[in-house]
Formats: structure tokens, C-alpha cells, sequence
């Protein structure tokens, strides 16, 4: 019985990676779009909220069955119910990709030269990556890390809000595309607020604490 309970976990495991890569491709898709002008990068990432949500359905009916057809001691029905919560977290991730996208496809598409958003990009990837490798590896370390680097995507969207805030200043006439671009910095921002749940989650389902 626990062997087919493993088996299952691990399978729940790899489907929740493959959630989470197609969180990073839409993000690095819309972004990229961004940067280069490629607008069908734009239509890419949001096609690909389609399948974020199929996953999201895949993995709840598999948490469902295991809690329904195992009976899973403590520690196990915490894991459950923690990807049950971290599901939601990477479903909206898999939204504000898509919305990037969208603002994205609505742009002049000449590409915009924006590295703090550049940046920030990367740096929220790098979270949704890390949290979701924190749980399969039951890595407690690594999902504090990604708590703290929350700090480094907040001080990236600070800056790349200050400097669009001083652009709008010196050329009234880019309002609309300066505020696309704080519009798609706050959805990133975002991100990473969504990874850092997905983090804390992972902290519960190891310790059984999690912070409110």
C-alpha cells in the first residue's frame, strides 16, 4: 500500500514540475515578447494559460484520489493539502503571465529596453523554480531562501517604478506605454508574491507551521 502511495506522490511531483515550467515559459515568453517586439512570443505564453489550468485540474483530482483511495497518515494528508493550496498559487502565476502577455500584444511592437523589468523577470522565475524544487526535494533551506529573496523582486520593482515615474515626468506623451510598463512590473511583482506562498506552503508541509 505505501509503495503505491510513493508511486503516486512521485507522479504528483513531476506533474507539478511541469506546471510550474509552464508558469516559467509563459513568463519568459511574455517578456521576452516585450523586450523584443516578437508578438507572437506574446500569443505563445497566452496559449499556454490554457494548459496551466488543465494541470491545475489534473493535479487536484490526483490529490483528491490519493485522500479518497490511501487514507494517508498526518504528515502525508499535509503534503496533500499543501498542493492543494500551492496550485492556486501556480495557477495565478500562470494568469499574470498571460496578462502580461496581453498588455504585451497590445503594444507597439518595437520592443522596449527596460532592464529593471528584465530583471525582475529572472528573478521571479528563479522563485517559481526554486519553491517548487524546495518541495519536491523537501528542501526547508531553499524555501526560506526563496522567502527572502521576495526582498530582491520588491527593491527591482521599486526602482523600475521610480525610473517610470521620472519618465513619465520628462515626456507627458508616453503615459500610456509607461503605465503598460508599471502595469506588467506590479504583475511580476506579483509573481513573486505567489512564489513566496508557494514557499510557505512547502515550510507547512515540512514542519507543520505556517506563517499567516
Amino acid at each position: 500500500m505505501r509503495n503505491r502511495f510513493d508511486t503516486q506522490l512521485a507522479e504528483l511531483n513531476k506533474e507539478l514540475i511541469a506546471m510550474g515550467a509552464l508558469c516559467e515559459n509563459s513568463i519568459a515568453s511574455a517578456v521576452k515578447a516585450l523586450l523584443s517586439g516578437d508578438l507572437k512570443l506574446a500569443q505563445n505564453a497566452i496559449a499556454v494559460e490554457g494548459e496551466i489550468d488543465r494541470k491545475e485540474r489534473e493535479i487536484e483530482s490526483m490529490c483528491l484520489k490519493l485522500l479518497l483511495q490511501q487514507q494517508p497518515v498526518a504528515s502525508d494528508l499535509r503534503l496533500i493539502s499543501s498542493v492543494l493550496k500551492m496550485i492556486t498559487d501556480i495557477e495565478r502565476i500562470g494568469d499574470q503571465g498571460s496578462d502580461i502577455a496581453e498588455i504585451v500584444s497590445y503594444m507597439p511592437g518595437e520592443g522596449v529596453q527596460n532592464p529593471h523589468i528584465s530583471d525582475m523577470a529572472k528573478a521571479t522565475i528563479k522563485m517559481v523554480t526554486d519553491s517548487l524544487d524546495a518541495f519536491v526535494r523537501r528542501d526547508l533551506t531553499l524555501a526560506w531562501s526563496v522567502i527572502e529573496y521576495d526582498d530582491v523582486v520588491d527593491d527591482l520593482f521599486s526602482r523600475c517604478k521610480q525610473d517610470l515615474i521620472a519618465e513619465i515626468a520628462a515626456d507627458p506623451a508616453s503615459g500610456e506605454r509607461v503605465l503598460d510598463l508599471l502595469m506588467i512590473a506590479k504583475y511580476l511583482e506579483r509573481i513573486g508574491d505567489h512564489a513566496t506562498n508557494i514557499a510557505e506552503w512547502v515550510e507547512f508541509s515540512i514542519t507543520g507551521t505556517h506563517k499567516s
